[in-house]
């Protein structure tokens, strides 16, 4: 089982910090500074009248996005799902088969290596939240969230919550006569 974020949308104020430190951790042009042009999180901030909650990848066990790309760019890795984003190719079936609208696919301009020739202008990325791998202090939206509405789930916390709950149950299940 994967660990995931899961919102608390109770807690979320729609302020989208979130979505600006996720853009900040994983900025796709690094040392460009931050703009409408190059802003591109890895979740997003759903707001309408009633609620507000960052939507971002649940990490499935079984993941529809990694099934359907035929470059295989898409891989678990450790207790998460990645993208490598040397195989993509944009081709956008990922976001189709994505049951929770997580995945998104830009095209970011490429520079060309120092002495080395352009063969590519362009480069598709195929982008979902990858739980901040790599990087220290764990998931930048976890950290910067002002009312902690973001946490992570990890299996075992999962596993314990689901023994709980099917112990309440059992309890609360009243004696059948038959």
């Amino acid at each position: 089982m994967n660990r995931f974020i899961i919102a608390e949308p109770q807690n979320c104020i729609g302020c989208r910090t979130c979505e600006v430190a996720c853009a900040l951790a994983h900025p796709l042009s690094p040392g460009d500074p931050l703009s409408p042009d190059n802003f591109h999180p890895r979740l997003t901030v759903i707001k309408s009248a009633r609620i507000s909650t960052p939507v971002l990848c649940r990490q499935c066990d079984d993941a529809p996005c990694l099934n359907a790309c035929p470059n295989a760019a898409i891989v678990y890795a450790g207790d998460s799902v990645q993208v490598l984003q040397e195989r993509c190719v944009g081709c956008k079936t990922c976001m189709v088969a994505c049951p929770y609208g997580a995945m998104q696919v830009v095209t970011v301009r490429q520079r060309p290596e120092p002495g080395g020739f352009a063969t590519r202008q362009l480069k598709a990325k195929a982008l979902k939240c990858d739980l901040c791998a790599g990087k220290t202090g764990g998931p930048a939206c976890i950290a910067t969230c002002p009312t902690n509405a973001l946490r992570m789930v990890e299996p075992q916390a999962l596993e314990a919550a689901m023994k709980k709950r099917r112990e309440q149950a059992a309890l609360d299940t009243p004696a059948l006569s038959l």
